[in-house]
């Protein structure tokens, strides 16, 4: 049977260099390219198992029909403004119209917003809505865990449910993997429509795995909505079982902008095969609030890196500060030269980062970039008090983003990702003060201190950074 091998080699060889020929005509960074050629060609099973998990490009594959986003985007328009018709924007002015080239976001004006930099005041609001809801709950999270509050939201989606309030619920399938199937079956028996995003199954568990819906939305009755870092788990309220505190930062939104939380969830529950949602904007401006959003929503299926496009242009027109909280610092190569022109600008450039992570390989891969920061002048944080895992960048005096995205590659083109961009002075104030706090929880990096490192520390990082593109 001699033969059979020589056909399945030749196969199998065929194989390979048609995945070679691929990855060159997709025009990626050159860098890539040849990491992935070589992987192909120096361990050819292993590197052919890791191009289907990690390595395929689904950049402009459409998850809702034209016409479908076309009827949202109608929808969305009487509640927004579009950039052509703002007045004395000033220097955001770029921002605003990058956003809205990039994914359609119109700019929404008199909102009021609350922040919550802790799981306890997030959830006890999250759950006094979701009790005062009438019309319709759309919630969307990374990870559910059906421990304590994990259980306590999910019953009162059951109870609302029951009263013939309709729940919608969108959880990652990988995310959410520890959600056990008793309670899925409970939600679905109360009434409420449950469904995994990219469920991974096999065989064509290859082509779902590394795309990752990460977003964090919830809407209630079209009035309320939250976006932010937080999932559904203990940890975020009491640290759980490897931190005392778990940091981080979560939005609750009351106005015109709650319609754009809509629209992306909108989208996400077309891609899950069920009918469009074409609830119209009911939210209209809060009196005496005069808060300005956009929302910017990227993924791997979009024209352009959105998340990447806002964070640089965000970067690039600073003036006076860019303060960076983010539990992974994975950066592009742009986003590490934008930083340091900044730093070495003049402006003051603070990064803050978890020194304890929940992964030790984002943590190795994440500090082996700071050296390149600490030698711009760019002042480096490391957050001892608990996890850090509030994803915020402040601009200036009047820019700020909070959302999902996190300051690494696996947000910027592998996840799909919701920020909300704000524009507002005392917005800014609010979100500087609680920086300027945790900096209090924080150790400063000196150059010197990071220099005089053990040998094997500097080892582990630099080998994990290999990894940096697909972690």
């Amino acid at each position: 049977m001699a033969w059979v091998w020589w056909i399945l080699n030749i196969l199998y060889a065929l194989t390979i260099l048609g995945i070679i020929a691929v990855v060159v005509s997709e025009n990626r960074n050159p860098v890539k390219s040849l990491a992935w050629v070589t992987v192909l060609l120096v361990v050819p099973v292993v590197g052919l198992v890791l191009y289907i998990v990690f390595g395929r490009n689904i950049q402009n594959k459409r998850i809702i029909s034209r016409r479908n986003r076309r009827k949202l985007r109608r929808l969305g328009a009487g509640g927004g403004t579009d950039p052509a018709k703002i007045e004395d924007a000033g220097a955001v002015m770029p921002q605003i119209n990058l956003a809205y080239a990039l994914c359609g976001s119109h700019y929404y004006e008199g909102n009021d917003v609350g922040i919550f930099d802790n799981g306890q005041e997030k959830f006890d609001a999250l759950l006094a809505d979701i009790a005062a809801a009438r019309s319709y709950i759309n919630m969307q999270y990374y990870i559910i865990v059906n421990d304590n509050i994990g259980i306590r939201v999910m019953e009162a989606l059951m109870e609302r449910a029951r009263a013939g309030v309709k729940v919608r619920l969108i959880y990652d399938h990988v995310g959410s993997f520890k959600l056990s199937n008793r309670y899925l079956r409970r939600l679905k028996e109360a009434g409420v429509e449950a469904y995994p995003f990219f469920k991974v199954v096999f065989p064509p568990f290859g082509t779902r795995i590394n795309w990752r819906n990460h977003r964090k939305i919830v809407v209630i009755d079209g009035k309320v909505g939250y976006i932010g870092g937080m999932n559904v788990a203990d940890r975020y309220v009491d640290g759980g079982k490897l931190f005392d505190v778990w940091r981080d930062l979560h939005l609750r939104v009351e106005g015109p902008a709650v319609f754009a939380l809509q629209q992306s969830f909108a989208v996400d529950w077309n891609f899950m095969g069920q009918p469009l949602l074409e609830e119209g904007p009911l939210a209209t401006a809060v009196k005496g609030h005069s808060v300005g959003m956009q929302l910017v929503t990227g993924g791997p299926t979009t024209q352009w890196l959105n998340m990447t496009l806002v964070f640089q242009q965000a970067i690039a027109r600073a003036r006076k500060c860019i303060y960076i909280q983010t539990p992974y610092f994975i950066p592009s190569e742009g986003l590490v030269h934008a930083l340091q022109v900044a730093a070495l600008s003049k402006v003051d450039v603070r990064l803050m980062i978890p020194r304890r992570s929940d992964s030790d390989m984002l943590r190795w891969a994440s500090f082996s970039y700071v050296h390149e920061c600490l030698r711009a002048g760019i002042k480096v944080y490391l957050y001892e008090k608990g996890m850090l895992h509030s994803k915020a960048i402040i601009i200036d005096d009047d820019f700020c983003t909070v959302g999902s995205t996190n300051f690494d590659f696996r947000s910027f083109e592998h996840n799909f990702e919701a920020n909300m961009l704000i524009y507002s002075t005392d917005f800014n104030a609010r979100m500087k003060a609680l920086f300027v706090r945790d900096m209090r929880d924080s150790r400063r990096v000196t150059s010197s201190a990071w220099r005089h490192r053990p040998w094997r520390e500097k080892a582990l990082e630099s080998v994990m950074r290999l990894f940096s593109p697909i972690l």
